[in-house]
């Protein structure tokens, strides 16, 4: 069998996983990644691998059959995704009164969602754009999967607001439309702010994602076209998908030849795009938490909202990356060989920090609330901890500032099961920090007289737990027809790739600790 069309047992030698080449993880270095002498450089790819079976390996996940837990995961976040395109087709047949919503209480799940979901999709620009501009080659294993977790992410996120106004045919008031009578868009509103800020963070996003593709599709264009007899049939199984395959990819390559001009224009565009997107990461989250800071409600005119709610879109994207891609590491044959415990390592640090930074947020909103000796404030603050739902906010807290904690420890970071279960822990608590900002501020006004609690339905419910399968479906569809890691990005990081590199043992033992021995 060919590299091109390799069996089960050519396949695992490609991706390093040959039964005679596996090798035990050592306890201090792991799989040779987690070195601590400063003189020496960490290997960013394992399997002491060459151009081409990186190549084979990445389009190998796309090209091969995908593994088994992918079509019954598919199903299952499909017919979730059908039970949110149920309720929103609902909700808008009947209006917003099938959800718990009242008087005092105008924004329950629908915001908490929205906010959610956007801070879900900041990881994906840090990672592509401020580590891009500071030069962090280890960015180059996840910066893929995590720019398409932002783009699902946003559309996830951009479909509550649609919803919350109820007459969603009038959702076009929040466009910003020409507007001489000065009776349709408030252009004073945050809300239309938002409106700005995440189509402009979307556009940009997926700009650059879809941009850094097309260098791997034109890959696997060239590959379909290879695998094609003169018929235009798959050489193996006579049928013409592959010859859908090439034409799609074709198209979607925009005509990509690899000529020095080609990569001339693309690496000058790419910094380009990474210093536009780099102040959305800064701008889109700060906007977003306007919506709660530009009012006079206490527990949230506050100035302290925008850098906290950016640490916390961080901190929650960068835990939603591990939480795809662990089990991602496990499923797909090299995978491992890419994403190592050393880039695991590295977004668990800054979990630990940006962790740190909301804890310490926390602490300063009951400090300014004292400070400013302002009772309504200082009342909201004893409500959320003490009051209705102090379980919603002991949970958050546990969550985002305990939960992380562990990481301080070498092997709660180096452990991939383990921060598996933080992350999950993580984004419960952040979607927390979002319910209790909104439900508690709004569920004890001014007055006693208005006072009133939040119970959801079981239509926001599903709703929300709908809005999962959304993303999980397109996130399943972006790894089975798209290489979900950058092939040219990754070979710029091999040992072979860096023009200077000698031949001496010494070197090779500097780029190739801890290698398993592979294609």
């Amino acid at each position: 069998m060919s590299a091109l069309h390799p069996d089960r047992k050519t396949a695992e030698r490609l991706a390093g996983l040959s039964s005679d080449n596996d090798v035990v993880l050592d306890p201090v270095t792991g799989d040779g990644t987690l070195i601590e002498d400063p003189t020496v450089q960490a290997p960013l790819v394992l399997g002491n691998r060459s151009f081409a079976s990186v190549t084979d390996t990445i389009c190998g996940w796309v090209e091969n059959p995908q593994p088994k837990y992918w079509t019954p995961l598919f199903l299952v976040s499909g017919m979730l995704a059908t039970v949110a395109t149920l309720m929103i087709v609902y909700l808008i047949i009947t209006g917003v009164g099938v959800w718990g919503l009242n008087t005092p209480i105008g924004w329950g799940f629908d915001i908490t969602n929205f906010v959610f979901w956007v801070g879900i999709g900041h990881a994906g620009t840090l990672i592509s754009a401020i580590l891009c501009i500071l030069k962090q080659k280890w960015r180059t294993s996840i910066n893929r999967a995590a720019e398409a977790m932002t783009i699902f992410a946003v559309i996830c996120a951009g479909t509550f607001p649609g919803i919350h106004v109820g007459r969603v045919w009038f959702v076009w008031f929040v466009f910003p439309i020409p507007n001489y009578n000065w009776i349709w868009p408030n252009f004073r509103s945050p809300l239309l702010w938002d409106v700005f800020a995440v189509s402009t963070y979307f556009t940009v996003s997926l700009l650059f994602w879809y941009m850094g593709m097309i260098p791997d599709i034109a890959t696997l264009r060239d590959r379909a076209m290879k695998r094609l007899d003169k018929s235009g049939r798959l050489l193996f199984l006579k049928i013409p998908t592959g010859k859908i395959a090439a034409y799609a990819y074709g198209l979607m390559a925009f005509g990509w030849r690899f000529n020095y001009r080609g990569w001339w224009n693309y690496e000058k565009a790419y910094i380009l795009l990474a210093g536009m997107s780099t102040p959305l990461v800064l701008s889109v989250h700060s906007i977003v938490s306007f919506d709660f800071a530009v009012s006079i409600l206490p527990g949230w005119h506050t100035t302290i909202f925008p850098p906290y709610f950016v640490a916390g879109a961080i901190f929650s994207g960068f835990a939603m990356v591990l939480t795809l891609m662990i089990p991602m590491r496990s499923m797909y044959p090299g995978m491992k060989d890419f994403l190592t415990l050393r880039h695991i390592e590295n977004m668990c640090k800054i979990i630990t920090v940006t962790g740190l930074m909301v804890g310490f947020a926390y602490a300063m909103e009951f400090f300014i609330a004292w400070y400013g000796a302002n009772e309504y404030e200082l009342y909201a603050f004893k409500n959320r901890a003490f009051g209705p739902y102090w379980w919603a906010y002991w949970t958050m807290v546990t969550c985002n500032v305990i939960s992380p904690q562990v990481f301080w420890f070498k092997w709660a970071r180096t452990t991939p099961w383990f921060i598996f279960i933080v992350t999950i822990f993580v984004n419960i608590g952040m979607w927390f920090e979002r319910f209790v900002i909104i439900v508690t501020s709004l569920h004890r006004d001014f007055l006693p007289s208005s006072w009133g609690m939040y119970t959801p339905t079981w239509v926001e419910i599903l709703t929300f737990i709908g809005s999962f399968g959304i993303f999980l479906s397109l996130f399943l569809l972006f790894v089975k027809f798209l290489p979900m890691m950058a092939i040219s990005e990754i070979k710029n990081v091999l040992p072979q790739a860096d023009p200077h590199a000698d031949d001496t043992d010494d070197a090779h033992a500097h780029n190739g600790a801890g290698h398993k021995e592979g294609a």
